[in-house]
C-alpha cells in the first residue's frame, strides 16, 4: 500500500502573543497530525492544534540544553516519510533566525515538499510592543537585523561595518554577548552615547524593557537582570520607547490559558542508530 506523502509546514508562530499569529498559520495548524514544537512559541498556539496532534518538544534556547538540529532535521522527514501531516512550529519566523532554510534544505533533499507560512519575527514586533518603530524615518533609512551569536566557526557580523551604517540595529540572542557586542560596535567608531533599549520577553505578561545608552546597556541588563529571550536595539528611535507598556494588557491568567495538550511518547529511539 502506498503512502501519500504531504509537504512540511515551517511555521512562525511569532513573538509571544497567540494572537499574532497569522490565519493561515491556524489552519495550517488544525490539518497537522505532528508538530514539533520550540521552546519559545507560546503554549496558546497548541490550542488550534487538534487534540489527537501528537506534539514533540524540540527546545533550542541560546544557553540552555537544546535539541540537536540534526535530530529535528531526522524526525521531521521520519514522520513525513510514514504519511503525517508534519507541522514544524517555530517562534518568530522560520527564515529569521529560525534555521528555516536549512531545515527546508534538509526536507527537499529527503524528496519531501516544504511549505512556510510566515510569522512576526521579534525584530520588529519586539521594538513595537514598547513603541519603537525601527525604520522611522526620522532617526535612521533602515534596520538590521543582527545576530550576537555567531556561527559554530566564529564568524560574526561585521561590527565595525554595522557601526558606521547608520541604520537601526537590532541584535538577536545578544543579551549574554552584551559585553562583547557593545565593545565591538564602540571599537568600530559608534559613539558610547548612542541611544540603546533592551526588550525582555516582547508580547508575554513577562515583557520588560529598559531605555539606556551603548556605553550603558550592559549595566542596564545586570541591574534589571533583563533575561533571554531579549533583543537590543541600538540607534536613535531607541529613545522613543514607552516604558508604560510594560508589561502588556494581557493577564497572566490569560497566558495560562492554554488547552491541555497530551504529551507525544519518546521518539528519540527509533531514530537513533
Amino acid at each position: 500500500m502506498s503512502i501519500t506523502l504531504h509537504p512540511v509546514t515551517l511555521i512562525g508562530a511569532g513573538p509571544g502573543d497567540p494572537d499574532l499569529l497569522t490565519v493561515k498559520a491556524v489552519r495550517a495548524l488544525r490539518q497537522a497530525t505532528v508538530a514539533l514544537v520550540d521552546d519559545l512559541v507560546h503554549p496558546g498556539v497548541q490550542r488550534y492544534l487538534r487534540r489527537s496532534a501528537r506534539i514533540v518538544r524540540v527546545g533550542k534556547r541560546g544557553g540552555c540544553r537544546s535539541t540537536p538540529q540534526a535530530f529535528i532535521e531526522r524526525l521531521m522527514i521520519a514522520e513525513a516519510q510514514r504519511g503525517e501531516r508534519v507541522v514544524r512550529l517555530k517562534g518568530g519566523d522560520p527564515f529569521v533566525f529560525g534555521r528555516g532554510g536549512e531545515e527546508a534544505d534538509a526536507l527537499r533533499a529527503a524528496g519531501l515538499a516544504v511549505t512556510v507560512i510566515s510569522g512576526l519575527t521579534a525584530g520588529i514586533a519586539g521594538p513595537a510592543a514598547v513603541g519603537i518603530p525601527v525604520t522611522d524615518r526620522r532617526h535612521a533609512p533602515g534596520v538590521a537585523l543582527v545576530t550576537g551569536h555567531g556561527k559554530d566557526d566564529g564568524a560574526g557580523p561585521d561590527w565595525a561595518a554595522l557601526a558606521r551604517s547608520g541604520l537601526t540595529l537590532v541584535v538577536y540572542m545578544g543579551v549574554a554577548r552584551a559585553e562583547t557586542v557593545v565593545q565591538a560596535l564602540t571599537d568600530g567608531g559608534l559613539a558610547p552615547g548612542t541611544p540603546a533599549a533592551v526588550v525582555s520577553a516582547a508580547h508575554t505578561p513577562r515583557q520588560r524593557a529598559r531605555r539606556c545608552t551603548l556605553c550603558t546597556l550592559c549595566g542596564a541588563v545586570e541591574a534589571e537582570a533583563l533575561a533571554s529571550p531579549a533583543l537590543l536595539v541600538i540607534g536613535s528611535v531607541a529613545d522613543l520607547a514607552d516604558l508604560s507598556l510594560c508589561p502588556p494588557a494581557q493577564t497572566e491568567a490569560g497566558a495560562q490559558a492554554a488547552v491541555p495538550r497530551r504529551q507525544s511518547a519518546p521518539v528519540r529511539r527509533r531514530l537513533r542508530g
